[in-house]
């Protein structure tokens, strides 16, 4: 038997309980213990859907065990961004090891629900090999892929990521805005985590094909040249976050 701690990291998908794959259910019903964070009341649906998932998929009995997520400082500009992700992702990982030391015997199998992909703008593995790293408590880690948010994006708009020979490119809004447009070569250009908007004001004859809470009841899709559709992006954006207190949105933007 082995009596080393096991942690899967499990990609449940972009928001449909249905992006769950097959692996993912094998790996959930191996789990005795699932670890979620506490992003607040704003972001409860989140945690309402990963609930559901373990309601639904597994079939032995479970422990859930919570933690309040750090804040994370989110306003420094660019010279102090990435000084601020280590901050934030330390102050996780001392979450971590204290879940995984405390809360799961050696031997037992745990779990994180990733949303999306876990190897896709996700800090769980980070976060996790940082703990592994400090040497306090040893485990095995063991990673399922999930449908991120690009790819069913995509689907969800009937179109593939890149033309026939050509690159794709995924990057950030403030990356994006840093550019001013897409970079020298890149025809098609999948952008997450923008905050900002940052498709406003390039070129009004790109294409974007926009998407927000993909998967879900709450989901909303734009597609069209940015000359007609970038304002009521930024209004339906505007209204969509007033109203849930949170947005998650991704889009791929093309050069005609």
């Amino acid at each position: 038997m082995n009596d080393r701690r096991t942690i899967c990291v499990v990609g449940i998908g972009a928001g449909d309980p249905d992006h769950l794959t097959l692996q993912a259910v094998k790996a959930l019903n191996r789990a005795e213990v699932f670890f979620l964070l506490d992003k607040g009341r704003e972001k409860s649906d989140l945690t309402g859907l990963r609930e559901e998932i373990l309601d639904r998929h597994v079939d032995h009995p479970y422990r859930v065990v919570q933690a309040t997520d750090p804040e994370r400082d989110r306003t420094a500009a660019t010279p102090g961004y990435t000084p601020a992700v280590d901050d934030w992702r330390s102050r996780r990982a001392d979450i971590y090891e204290r879940l995984v030391r405390d809360e799961l015997p050696e031997g037992g199998c745990g779990a994180f629900l990733v949303w999306g992909d876990p190897s896709l703008y996700d800090s769980t593995l980070a976060i996790l090999a940082e703990v592994r790293g400090r040497g306090a408590v040893d485990f095995d880690c063991e990673v399922v892929p999930g449908i991120s948010s690009v790819s069913a994006l995509a689907a969800r708009h009937r179109t593939g990521l890149n033309r026939v020979g050509r690159p794709v490119q995924i990057t950030t809004g403030r990356r994006l805005a840093e550019a001013g447009g897409l970079p020298e070569g890149v025809d098609d250009l999948v952008v997450m985590l923008d905050a900002h908007q940052s498709f406003a004001g390039l070129d009004p004859e790109l294409e974007i094909f926009w998407g927000a809470y993909i998967g879900t009841t709450d989901e909303i899709l734009v597609s069209g040249r940015l000359a007609e559709v970038a304002e009521r992006i930024v209004a339906l954006r505007a209204e969509a976050r007033a109203r849930k207190g949170w947005i998650m949105d991704t889009y791929l933007l093309r050069r005609p």
